[in-house]
């Protein structure tokens, strides 16, 4: 825990646990202020959570959400009403405890001079002098001057971001580029499936952002509030302006657990998991170990979601887990899918409705988890077949594996660089901007119709720093992006179906069929999976070695 003390009755602090609890009473607080949505993180506990554990030691809480880097003039008016009304001292916290010290700034600019506010949150380790300008502009943060100015600058430190830092670098050592991430951590989100199934420790998945930020490279620890691409300038949180000469977008999307009514309130309890959050995929295994009987329900929602297959993987190896324990036969397994086929590329469709059976796993599509109650052990779903009026119908479970609604972020879908359904809006090949011709984006928020995938953003990222080099030179694109997409689907413990391909679902394999025929489970696949992927993601893909990655040229048609 990192307090971070404001004034005598005011403190901030970045994202708080439940275990800090008993610490945060011994300091004395009375109150905490919340101004992280939940779902923002993947291992962020949800308000309810904080607020169970605070009142548990007698401490007040408020949830005044905030998204990030948009801190509004109603947001500071609510803030300000709750300072007033709680007890002191109060502790506010988010991702990194800047959006409440601007919370706090903006309240303060009407009772102190700014030069006061911006000692005292100096000397907490919060530069407030953007949120300066804000107040001194009449609310407006003006881009024509920025704090930084970089030839490249990446909104996004994940799997996409740190890959093509280190792809331009491996170009061009001389570029200035900053990577734009508020999180302290790194994840490797392919493996949280197999940490939901007893095979990898949660910690394994993870590493310091620090440690990956490739040499030579800035680290701008904060997020982004707004995109103001007429003035190749970006926003930040508390009001600091970042310039640029090249833009790339790659900061992921949003797990939206607060679209499925009552769900945020029980994550973590009732039998409720999910393995696309860390800190619940050690909490799946844990239902999975302890079941001997009963109805275990596997959900997924309208596409696009992070890895199609990830849904259908925890039921797999679920099932798998039951059938080696001799157990399966007292199991109800049930996968909802909002969608009308279990997997997007028929190719792979036998081997997977092999496990089906094998696993008397029941399919219902077309069924979208709407809402849970976690105490009761019941999860509504509206049904909606092609052709019929839809209906909600009640199923009940003992354990239930929910796979959240998913869209991009909330400061990309209101930017200029989205498209109407709130990506970021790119030429499906190049991955450059529609619009803006020097922004490109990769990952799982760029509209191009591509799995969203870690495999995807592999190949992406050497496409991208390609054309950015060439770009820098004068020259138009050299390379393409085929679509690229890898899902290796665990239908056991020891046996993975391989899918590979690309746009259209044309297959894409990368080992002749003879190694791994990726339409049929094999050991193979499972073992490049278990002992070779997180490696080559670690120490390859991460460090701009381009090992099978190596970006496709533009195909120049003859005059």
């Amino acid at each position: 825990m990192d307090l971070r003390k404001i004034s005598e009755k005011f403190t901030v602090s970045p994202q708080i646990a439940v275990s800090d609890m008993a610490e945060i009473r011994e300091a004395g607080f009375r109150a905490i202020i919340c101004n992280r949505p939940d779902g923002e993180g993947a291992d962020q506990p949800g308000f309810q959570e904080i607020e169970t554990a605070a009142k548990a030691e007698g401490i007040e809480t408020r949830y005044i959400p905030v998204v990030s880097g948009m801190v509004r003039d109603e947001d500071v008016t609510v803030f300000g009403e709750a300072l007033s009304e709680v007890k002191r001292p109060a502790l506010a916290y988010c991702r990194t405890g800047t959006r409440s010290a601007t919370l706090w700034s903006l309240h303060e600019a009407k009772k102190r001079p700014i030069s006061e506010i911006l000692s005292r949150t100096k000397g907490a380790g919060y530069d407030m002098n953007g949120v300066a300008r804000r107040i001194v502009n009449g609310g407006r943060t003006p881009t024509d001057v920025g704090d930084a100015s970089y030839d490249v600058v990446i909104v996004g430190g994940g799997a996409g971001g740190i890959s093509v830092a280190a792809s331009l670098k491996s170009r061009k050592r001389d570029l200035s580029i900053a990577v734009i991430d508020p999180a302290d951590t790194h994840y490797y989100q392919p493996g949280w499936t197999m940490v939901g199934g007893g095979v990898f420790e949660a910690p394994e998945t993870a590493k310091t952002m620090g440690s990956l930020i490739p040499r030579g490279v800035k680290w701008i620890r904060s997020a982004v509030a707004a995109f103001e691409p007429q003035n190749n300038a970006v926003v930040l949180d508390g009001c600091r302006v970042v310039k640029y000469g090249r833009l790339v977008v790659c900061p992921g999307l949003k797990l939206d657990w607060a679209g499925v009514e009552g769900l945020v309130e029980t994550l973590g309890h009732n039998g409720v998991t999910s393995n696309y959050r860390y800190d619940l995929a050690p909490y799946t295994w844990e239902l999975v170990e302890g079941m001997e009987q009963g109805r275990a329900v596997f959900t997924q929602p309208p596409m696009p979601i992070k890895c199609a297959g990830a849904p259908q993987k925890a039921m797999y190896l679920s099932g798998d887990a039951w059938f080696r324990r001799g157990v399966l036969k007292n199991m109800d397994i049930q996968f909802m899918n909002a969608g009308g086929v279990l997997f997007g590329v028929k190719d792979y469709v036998p081997a997977l409705m092999e496990y089906v059976e094998k696993y008397d796993a029941k399919l219902n599509f077309f069924h979208n988890l709407i809402s849970i109650d976690g105490p009761a052990k019941t999860a509504k779903f509206r049904v909606s077949k092609p052709d019929t009026e839809p209906e909600d119908v009640q199923v009940e479970f003992d354990m239930i594996h929910v796979c959240p609604p998913q869209t991009a972020p909330d400061f990309i879908r209101v930017s200029p660089l989205a498209d109407a359904a709130g990506w970021v809006d790119v030429d499906q090949a190049t991955l450059r901007h529609r619009t803006f011709e020097n922004i490109w984006s990769l990952g799982d928020v760029m509209n191009a119709p591509n799995a969203k995938t870690a495999a995807a953003a592999r190949k992406q990222a050497p496409t991208v720093a390609e054309n950015i080099v060439a770009d820098i030179a004068g020259h138009s694109a050299v390379a393409q992006y085929d679509g690229y997409g890898s899902c290796p689907l665990t239908v056991e413990r020891g046996k993975i179906v391989l899918a590979e391909f690309g746009y259209g679902g044309v297959l894409k394999p990368s080992f002749p069929s003879w190694l791994i025929d990726g339409t049929k489970p094999t050991r193979a696949a499972w073992l490049l999976k278990e002992r070779f992927l997180p490696p080559i993601y670690w120490k390859a893909m991460l460090r701009g070695h381009e090992w099978m990655a190596k970006p496709e040229k533009v195909q120049v048609a003859a005059e």
